[in-house]
């Protein structure tokens, strides 16, 4: 693959995804509208599409960034995707043209918790086998069968600014935890890849845990056991993956139809003929979910973008 020296530290998936999402978004010439917490969330009117009213979130205290408006969001690196709107590889010479990413600061973990408060933060209570009735709802609206649930995730509680909550946790290799129910998309930190190691010479790798589910659930005859995966838990760490892949003959891609996982399904399939890109299966869906959600409906277009946007990667 032409294009990045993944060898080179300041071109690197992890730099550009440890970025300072606020120091970039200066850089690139936007200012937030309103400060909120503390000087801890700020609003912009969005840098991906047009619109009147900021509904462009970053968390200074995650360093995530989320566009209401796109429903989407993540770290520094998926926005540069969505912002240049190219393949992995050609990032590094479309950022050169204004600045490089070694003049940019990156994140201090921990600098902003203090002026959150302690309260904001995501701290889990406690974990025990899935139970609640929303929750065992909410799989059936995600049309995960339970049992397949219960072989891989918990019932996580947890509580953020002194207010209590759970849902569906699946746990990575950190010991972190994804959270998810009707309302709510959580992560409690450490954030992290999940391998679930059989020592087969093929893996599967899904962006996220519903994805992977979803698969279980598609699969009812195979033995998961009997199989490797790996699940994301947010296509930008990727590279964290990499090691685990160079273990395998075969790596199938089941990565999300957007910007973001089309960026990295490129960049996989780069590295050689041992990537085979899979999501054709739902090639007209956001994922493999959302395909088994909508029983192979046609999807609608959603939000209109920002004009050099449509022609995804």
């Amino acid at each position: 693959m032409s294009g990045m020296d993944f060898t080179n530290e300041a071109f690197s998936l992890s730099r550009l995804r440890e970025l300072d999402l606020v120091a970039l978004l200066e850089r690139l010439g936007y200012a937030p509208v309103s400060r909120r917490k503390n000087d801890t969330d700020y609003w912009y009117r969005s840098p991906l599409r047009e619109e009147r009213t900021a509904s462009f979130h970053v968390d200074r205290v995650n360093n995530e960034w989320y566009d209401f408006g796109l429903a989407a969001g993540g770290n520094p690196l998926d926005f540069l995707l969505r912002f240049h709107n190219c393949p992995v590889g050609e990032l590094p010479g479309r950022i050169n043209v204004s600045f490089s990413p070694q003049q940019l600061p990156l994140h201090e973990v921990g600098l902003h918790e203090g002026r959150a408060g302690a309260d904001s933060k995501l701290v889990v209570q406690s974990v025990r086998p899935i139970y609640a009735y929303p929750l065992k709802n909410y799989l059936h609206e995600r049309s995960i069968p339970v049992a397949v649930a219960d072989a891989f995730c918990s019932e996580v509680s947890y509580g953020v600014g002194g207010r209590n909550y759970y849902g569906i946790g699946f746990q990575n290799d950190a010991g972190g935890w994804e959270i998810r129910n009707r309302n709510f998309k959580q992560s409690s930190a450490p954030k992290d890849i999940t391998c679930l190691r059989s020592g087969a010479d093929s893996v599967h790798v899904f962006e996220g845990f519903m994805d992977f589910l979803s698969w279980v659930a598609l699969h009812p005859y195979t033995d998961p056991k009997s199989l490797d995966f790996v699940v994301l838990n947010g296509a930008g760490l990727f590279d964290r993956a990499l090691p685990f892949l160079d273990g395998h003959q075969r790596v199938h891609l089941w990565l999300d139809r957007d910007v973001t996982g089309l960026a990295y399904r490129n960049y996989a399939l780069g590295l050689g003929p041992r990537f085979v890109d899979e999501s054709g299966w739902y090639a007209q869906f956001k994922d493999l979910n959302d395909w088994r959600r909508h029983k192979g409906e046609v999807q609608k277009p959603s939000v209109s973008l920002r004009p050099g946007l449509r022609n995804a990667v």
